[in-house]
């Protein structure tokens, strides 16, 4: 069995629902726990833009979590009760499954994810989690913004989005692309590569983690259909 990992977005309209979503940040880790076969987990809010973002967007909510195969994983995102009632009360939902392929760095203090199987040789996702150094965050989003914009405006990636744990200083962007060169043209050229090597001469992060994963399936709708449909 290969670990499984899922990406689940939950997007509310209308204040009685978003005030709900918001509550549920403090009071569905406990449900979450207890949901059969979950793994490392984290519940997070997303931003307004594409990538790492100072913006929270109170519309979206997202939970990642791990399981041990990809069957469990559809079936507990699909009907465990805590997944039920996010998607109960949401105006749209989707969720995405992935293979970890490659992993290094630490996300709270653990290494959750666990490589299996080559580099994919077609669409294949991309997460970066980073916990930003306070001294340094007015530099970090004076140039970072850049970056998400031309995340948005690339051609060849199939989806992206900016998450986070807490806003400002715990930050991860995910993004899908059809192949590992149009994913490695974008991370090689421009704002991005001059952030790289930012981060490696200035000390940006006080912790981070870089992964890469096989897109196995999905389930929902994002923005009126599916992300990986309209790719293919």
């Amino acid at each position: 069995m290969n670990q499984t990992v899922s990406l689940s977005l939950y997007r509310f309209s209308g204040l009685r629902t978003r005030a709900w979503a918001l509550g549920m940040m403090a009071l569905a880790r406990r449900p979450l726990k207890r949901t059969p076969d979950i793994g490392f987990f984290k519940l997070c809010g997303a931003g307004i833009g594409h990538g790492f973002t100072p913006t929270a967007n109170p519309a979206v909510i997202a939970i990642l979590a791990i399981w041990p195969d990809a069957d469990t994983a559809r079936t507990r995102t699909q009907n465990a009760t805590i997944f039920s009632r996010y998607a109960d009360r949401a105006t749209e939902s989707w969720t995405v499954l992935l293979n970890p392929t490659s992993a290094r760095g630490q996300w709270s203090g653990q290494a959750p994810f666990v490589a299996s199987g080559p580099t994919p040789t077609g669409m294949l996702a991309a997460l970066t989690r980073a916990t930003i150094r306070p001294g340094i965050l007015r530099r970090f989003w004076t140039r970072v913004p850049r970056i998400s914009d031309m995340i948005g405006t690339d051609p060849n990636v199939t989806f992206k989005i900016g998450i986070g744990e807490i806003p400002m200083l715990h930050q991860v962007t995910f993004s899908i692309w059809p192949n590992q060169a149009s994913m490695d043209a974008f991370a090689r050229t421009g704002p991005h590569a001059e952030a790289i090597r930012a981060v490696r001469r200035e000390g940006w992060f006080a912790e981070e983690l870089y992964a890469r994963f096989t897109v196995l399936s999905d389930h929902g709708t994002w923005g009126g259909s599916s992300p990986l449909q309209e790719a293919a």
